[in-house]
């Protein structure tokens, strides 16, 4: 494994309050719940909807005891709005008061760590303790997008120099590169140049090996994409689990997996829904990116045999169904890659089916609408 410039990297500190990572069980569930939002976009609708969408799925994940809420990077996706992680935070910072927010995560490659740094500084800044920094070395893009992102010049930006990047990352959150570094005079601003004060946890967020690895290796949670690469998951979590060494940050592994899911009234409405972001998916693998389509043209679709053996293996790995089916399947879910926590996406095409998916869920936990204090 490539280190990260002279000194290694080493695990970044925890800022913020006595355990920024752990989350609290809520209801019945087995792991706490979390949020991953992609800000889709569906057919017939537009980003503002989406974001607006994403605003109330927030207060309604902290009403009912979700652990964080994270927005996704991905770009040139007409049905994904989450390009711009940090500002989409910054928004629902001001609309929420408890829950964590944070990036799954920001495509370190696509970013000069020290624009990374300053930008998360500045959400800790907004939301004191609630910012978590999570990481991944994928472009969340095509390759001719991803060169238009980094710019010229970016050689260090290929996945390979990943490591390197993180080092420099955290060197520029705490402010200690070394004396004689050329950047030991560089600071982060918000930072702690400024004085004492907390500061975003890291994650490392994967869909291979190599995250998994590094996050053991420097004793930081990993977050695995099981939403998307669920055949690698139970590897991965191995990997990392026998990789992990204790640190300042933990002294036990904590492995948090996205998982799709969404939770409908009947399995047919659910099928319905699940359908949609099936089909989106076909056709951005096919090179077509769009707008997520409606239920009744994901229905009308005419796969063809290849296409609906993809949709097929697709919707086996999205729970999907009535309350009580989804609960079953995220608790078996649990029980087979030992996750600590567990990350859900609704991938549908309306917002209200994505907000009501989350409430049920809520439900079939017991989990109780808490107070909120809302800014």
């Amino acid at each position: 494994m490539n280190d990260a410039g002279d000194e290694g990297i080493r695990a970044a500190g925890t800022g913020g309050t006595a355990d920024p990572i752990r989350g609290t069980v809520r209801g019945s569930a087995p792991v706490p719940l979390s949020v991953l939002d992609l800000v889709t976009v569906g057919a017939g609708s537009t980003a503002q909807a989406s974001l607006r969408t994403s605003v109330a799925i927030s207060r309604l994940a902290e009403s009912r005891g979700f652990h964080r809420h994270w927005v996704a990077e991905h770009h040139s996706m007409p049905g994904v709005a989450s390009s711009s992680p940090a500002v989409i935070l910054a928004h629902l910072a001001a609309h929420t008061s408890r829950i964590r927010l944070g990036s799954g995560g920001v495509m370190l490659p696509n970013h000069a760590p020290l624009a990374v740094a300053e930008q998360f500084g500045t959400l800790e800044a907004f939301a004191p303790g609630r910012i978590d920094l999570g990481l991944g070395r994928a472009p969340g893009t095509d390759p001719r997008t991803a060169a238009a992102l980094r710019g010229a010049g970016r050689a260090d930006a290929a996945a390979d120099g990943f490591p390197r990047q993180l080092g420099e990352l955290i060197r520029f959150l705490d402010d200690d590169f070394p004396d004689g570094h050329p950047y030991a005079r560089v600071h982060a601003v918000p930072g702690p140049v400024q004085g004492p004060a907390g500061r975003p946890p890291i994650w490392l967020l994967g869909s291979s090996g190599f995250s998994a690895r590094l996050a053991g290796e420097l004793g930081l949670p990993f977050a695995y994409a099981h939403h998307f690469s669920a055949a690698g998951t139970i590897p991965a979590l191995d990997l990392y689990r026998q990789s992990f060494r204790p640190s300042a940050v933990l002294d036990a592994p904590y492995a948090l997996i996205g998982a799709a899911a969404l939770a409908a009234d009947t399995d047919e409405e659910a099928r319905a829904q699940v359908l949609t972001g099936a089909l989106s998916m076909l056709r951005l693998r096919g090179g077509r990116p769009g707008l997520v389509p409606t239920p009744e043209e994901a229905a009308a679709y005419p796969f063809s045999p290849l296409e609906r053996e993809f949709v097929d293996g697709w919707l086996a790995n999205i729970v999907h169904g009535t309350p009580d089916e989804v609960r079953e399947g995220l608790d078996d879910l649990v029980k087979r890659t030992g996750a600590d926590e567990l990350m859900l996406t609704a991938n549908a095409h309306g917002g209200e089916a994505r907000l009501r998916s989350y409430g049920l869920i809520a439900d079939a936990y017991g989990m109780p609408t808490q107070d909120s204090n809302p800014a």
